[in-house]
């Protein structure tokens, strides 16, 4: 199908009448192309002004069509790796009319979530997740002595994760079970595929005589069954000797069967069709086009990952404006300042260049940046090994994505001392993501891990010259900001200074509270000092920490002798918190003072807008305001 253009519309004429799986099974094969475009245009207008993760669902929407038109979902189970690709699957599987709600809070989530329909048989918010869980549902049935099918939806990008390898080195070792890995292939995981595997890829999906063959075998298979049996049996040597190499996937005992155009929906239903009944692992290497369909996605994928919203006749995106510079690049801009300065400065980043703002400094030192792809603990024990070496490695990672590198962090990096910075974005809540991006466990994780020293800014100057300070620190500093924009305080061009480890400051003297915040909550903890002191007549001291881990001893001293009175506000969980921590210290040091802490209580956030989820949480503004009263 050609790339819709942005003022080509077609009526609804099938649609509204699939409400279900079972509704698109009685549609005729002919009809699935004419749903496939329908569903397309709806996906786009619904993103246009609901934003979201528009360029991966476009790209699998005849995958995902022809999936459930051959296996009996929910009953056959189906898993996405990663979730950004399942808004077709969403709308088939009963919340088309729910779909306007998705991301937003009380609305449904924006990834596959277990507890939202039966029909996402696994979470998928993190990548390289499906085929361990796949093969973990297949052997589930086996030990019931039920039989499944199982299908994993892996993208290329997702393959690079070493879970992913994990999980076809287990399923791969015994030759049972029916499980289908499906590897969608466009190249792209945010940004453009890196690595070892995207050459491998290519090279596959370039090699005439074996696509010619492959594609002779494909027209036979779906008329004359005993071919597929002829097929099994002598597909490793034909694939051995066209490749001059054995098959990456048949080495790891899955049957490979590849590459086939991911956009022709009656070509899938019949090669699904046939691999459905073979019960043993088996890969299917599937071609397909990020963005498909929608001409401004597919010209920009990474920009059209997630674009906010456009007007979907022009393809212009509507771009609010900012009144302050966003984070990411603040650290984008000063990590190449810095880089001109000292040699030893080096960038890794899985996979999220663009995301992380990491991309300045690859477009102009790209022989010091490293995109290691979706391998969280690769690029930490990479950045060790740097450091090991006399670089001084800054390794940016999402604070939810640095969660599956913790073990790296402790045995490669604490433990030997070694002076790598690790940026974590996204500290705190971040919004329609939901629970499983939010940064809410970064504080608590490392405040317990020796050796590191773990520092939050409160607005743009101080994460220049954070980053500054960390770089020039000879051991593990770990530094984490927010999503989105900062309070526009100047900070291009300013002379960077060094920020004393442990040390705090005092914003404001006050009489009656102190509230101690870390972090960027700091700043609406002024707003709401302000507030409270125009309408109680009373003063309110404000203290930043600063440094989560180590804390500031001399400013805990002050406060504890002066106030009785005191809270704390932290963006992230509360249990293991900086609030905690500032009671262990007050009660270590028989101070007499009264704690309230806010933060994220025991519990999972889901999703919705920063401000919702503040408020929800009950540490925006308000909060801070009615949470100081009552101390009072």
């Amino acid at each position: 199908m050609p790339p819709m253009e942005a003022t080509q519309r077609i009526e609804y004429d099938l649609l509204y009448k699939v409400n279900s799986p079972a509704d698109l099974k009685r549609l005729s094969v002919d009809e699935l192309p004419r749903y496939c475009q329908e569903l397309r245009q709806y996906i786009i207008e619904e993103c246009s002004r609901n934003p979201g993760h528009l360029a991966s669902s476009l790209g699998t929407v005849e995958l995902t069509v022809a999936i459930h038109y051959v296996y009996n979902t929910p009953e056959d189970k189906l898993i996405w790796d990663v979730g950004h690709q399942a808004y077709a699957h969403k709308i088939i599987t009963g919340r088309r009319d729910e779909f306007p709600t998705n991301r937003k809070l009380g609305g449904i989530s924006g990834f596959p979530r277990m507890a939202e329909s039966e029909y996402d048989a696994f979470g998928a918010g993190h990548a390289s997740t499906s085929i361990s869980a796949a093969y973990g549902m297949v052997k589930a049935a086996e030990l019931r002595g039920e039989k499944c099918n199982v299908v994993a939806v892996i993208g290329d990008g997702a393959m690079t994760g070493g879970l992913a390898f994990e999980g076809l080195n287990n399923a791969g070792g015994k030759h049972n079970g029916n499980i289908l890995v499906i590897l969608n292939d466009n190249e792209m995981s945010i940004d453009e595929g890196t690595g070892a595997l995207k050459s491998y890829l290519a090279k596959v999906s370039t090699s005439k005589h074996y696509n010619r063959i492959k594609q002779r075998v494909w027209s036979a298979l779906t008329h004359v069954p005993p071919l597929l049996r002829l097929c099994q049996k002598a597909s490793n040597a034909i694939k051995q000797g066209l490749l001059q190499n054995s098959n990456l996937f048949e080495s790891l005992n899955f049957r490979y069967f590849g590459q086939i155009n991911g956009h022709k929906v009656k070509e899938l239903v019949n090669i699904l069709s046939s691999l459905k009944d073979i019960d043993r692992p088996k890969l299917l290497h599937v071609i397909t086009t990020k963005g498909k369909g929608y001409t401004p996605a597919e010209d920009n994928q990474p920009v059209w990952h997630a674009p906010g919203c456009f007007n979907p006749d022009t393809g212009e995106r509507l771009k609010s404006k900012q009144k302050a510079a966003r984070y990411q690049d603040v650290f984008g801009e000063t990590i190449v300042e810095i880089a001109e300065q000292d040699k030893r400065v080096v960038g890794i980043t899985p996979a999220m260049p663009s995301g992380c703002s990491l991309s300045r400094m690859m477009q102009q030192m790209p022989e010091r940046c490293f995109d290691v792809g979706i391998a969280e603990g690769h690029a930490v024990t990479f950045s060790a090994g740097l450091a090991a070496g006399g670089m001084h490695p800054v390794c940016n990672i999402y604070s939810s994505f640095m969660q599956r590198a913790y073990d790296n962090v402790i045995h490669d990096v604490a433990l030997q001392q070694l002076p790598v910075t690790f940026c974590l974005d996204r500290g705190g809540l971040v919004g329609e993501d939901g629970a499983t991006h939010h940064g809410a466990f970064d504080m608590a994780y490392f405040a317990c891990v020796p050796n590191i020293t773990m520092a939050a800014p409160m607005d743009e100057r101080e994460l220049r010259n954070m980053l500054y300070t960390a770089i020039n620190t000879p051991s593990p500093y770990v530094l984490r900001y927010p999503r989105g924009c900062g309070e526009g305080v100047e900070w291009q061009g300013k002379p960077f200074e060094m920020v004393p480890a442990g040390r705090g400051r005092k914003l404001k003297d006050g009489e009656q509270l102190a509230i101690l915040t870390i972090g960027t909550v700091g700043n609406m903890a002024q707003r709401a000092i302000a507030a409270v002191e125009r309408e109680c007549g009373v003063s309110i001291a404000h203290y930043d920490l600063r440094f989560v881990k180590p804390l500031d001893e001399e400013l805990l001293h002050e406060v504890g002798k002066r106030y009785k009175r005191v809270l704390t506000v932290e963006d992230g969980i509360l249990r293991g918190g900086v609030g905690e921590a500032v009671v262990k210290f007050f009660n270590d040091n028989d101070y007499a003072v009264k704690v309230r802490s806010l933060g994220i209580d025991d519990c999972f956030v889901e999703h919705g807008t920063p401000a919702e989820l503040y408020a929800l949480c009950g540490y925006d503004e308000q909060g801070i305001a009615e949470a100081a009263k009552n101390l009072l």
